[in-house]
């Protein structure tokens, strides 16, 4: 039995897993809809759902189809030979609450290379159009819907019949487990890590390849590629690359070490990633935007320094975790915080606690320059409509979510400890103000 401790007051965690199990399916399809069909105005799209009702969004609702499964399954059966054959050295995650710790082959970033020189080339030597995957994509995204949930009913009962490790257990609910997931870290065989496939391999890299995609369907339909569409993919690249030259870095971030694997995390990187982080560069396919050589350049430096400052802060703190603290930040020794606690086995640790460089401006200050490349590979688009800057709005929800529910672990894991450090580092994102 797994001890489950609520963020918020049950009501509201109840409702929002159960209304996030209902609504993101259908809100997939209509934001897809409404970029490549409704010529990105959410009122069009609102307007057939209002007139049409229930039967307006069924009929708008692509049906899965072979072609879409075939492309889907090559993609990820690429990906997952990729994840095991490709070297990588071995890199160890962080020690989990039962004491058990992960080792990870890092591959991550030989495979989004191949990826990406392979699905290139086969457009280049004219073997596969990506433009396809475009053509497709409803029906990609809608086989991917049913898919996944598929998928997530099966790690739920993986969880309950052959769990990968001592990482594991049911809160006692069904819909708790099934959308927060049973195991820490399920793994197929000892080397097939079920996370770094849907987070890393299938999500990440899908957001590479349809940024790319969505490039070359732009040149296909107009002859040329805008230079919008250029400033958003290259920020977009940019970003995904850094993910994965860092990528054994996120394994010591809580979509790993302390998120579970069920709906919310694979279900999300296996469809939400694809059809929302990707978004800005689907919208700007059918409607291209001029910015002028100025404006491009302004939007693309701002946006790769907010990329390289997100990178430094990670960075950062790696530095200080691999060399125990005996490293400098911005030229100095570092200030830290030694904090002890005890795992669920009883055995007592120690964790350093960074409270200088990026990390003394605010506890989770590398999310605004996050919050900040999104804005910047979204405001090509321009303001004509709301939809490219969907993403950017709900990345500011779920990393303030984040943002709480990592400070409320930390403070039930470190104590007295975490609350010298909330003294030491008083903001939680946001430099002087929140």
């Amino acid at each position: 039995m797994v001890e489950n401790k609520l963020v918020h007051s049950p009501l509201i965690t109840y409702g929002s897993m159960l209304s996030l199990l209902s609504f993101t399916p259908p809100f997939v399809i209509l934001m897809w809809y409404t970029n490549v069909h409704a010529d990105g105005s959410i009122l069009k799209t609102f307007n057939h759902l209002r007139e049409n009702g229930l039967q307006g969004l069924i009929d708008i609702w692509p049906k899965p189809t072979a072609i879409a499964g075939k492309l889907i399954i090559c993609y990820a059966l690429f990906e997952a030979a990729l994840q095991l054959l490709l070297p990588g050295k071995t890199v160890e995650g962080p020690i989990s609450p039962t004491g058990h710790r992960p080792v990870y082959k890092a591959n991550g970033m030989a495979a989004y290379a191949v990826t990406l020189i392979t699905y290139i080339s086969l457009w280049w030597f004219g073997i596969f159009n990506p433009a396809i995957v475009y053509d497709h994509l409803g029906e990609i995204l809608s086989t991917l819907i049913f898919g996944s949930l598929v998928f997530c009913v099966l790690l739920y009962i993986k969880g309950h019949i052959a769990p990968s490790s001592t990482d594991s257990g049911s809160s006692g609910n069904i819909i708790v487990d099934f959308y927060w997931g049973m195991e820490l870290y399920p793994r197929i065989g000892k080397h097939f890590d079920i996370k770094v496939f849907t987070n890393c391999r299938f999500g990440m890299m899908s957001w590479a390849v349809l940024a790319v995609t969505y490039c070359i369907k732009q040149h296909e339909e107009y002859g040329r590629v805008s230079d919008s569409m250029l400033v958003n993919t290259i920020l977009m690249l940019v970003y995904v690359t850094k993910f994965f030259w860092w990528e054994a870095g996120y394994w010591n971030t809580m979509d790993i070490a302390h998120d579970r694997a069920g709906f919310y995390i694979c279900w999300g990187c296996l469809v939400w990633v694809p059809s929302i982080y990707t978004s800005p560069g689907m919208y700007l396919v059918k409607q291209p935007v001029n910015l002028g050589l100025q404006l491009a350049l302004y939007i693309l430096v701002a946006g790769l320094l907010c990329i390289y400052i997100n990178y430094d802060c990670d960075r950062q703190r790696q530095e200080f975790r691999r060399t125990n603290g005996k490293c400098t930040v911005w030229g100095k020794t570092p200030s830290k915080i030694v904090a002890a606690y005890t795992t669920t086995s009883g055995e007592k640790k120690t964790s350093l606690l960074l409270t200088s460089g990026w990390w003394g401006l605010a506890r989770h200050f590398h999310y605004v320059p996050e919050i900040l490349a999104a804005f910047f590979w979204s405001v090509p688009a321009l303001f004509n409509h709301f939809i490219p800057y969907f993403y950017v709005i709900f990345l500011i929800i779920l990393l303030l979510d984040r943002a709480k529910r990592d400070d409320d672990r930390c403070k039930a894991k470190y104590g007295k400890y975490w609350k010298l450090y909330c003294e030491k580092v008083p903001y939680r994102v946001i430099p002087g103000i929140y």
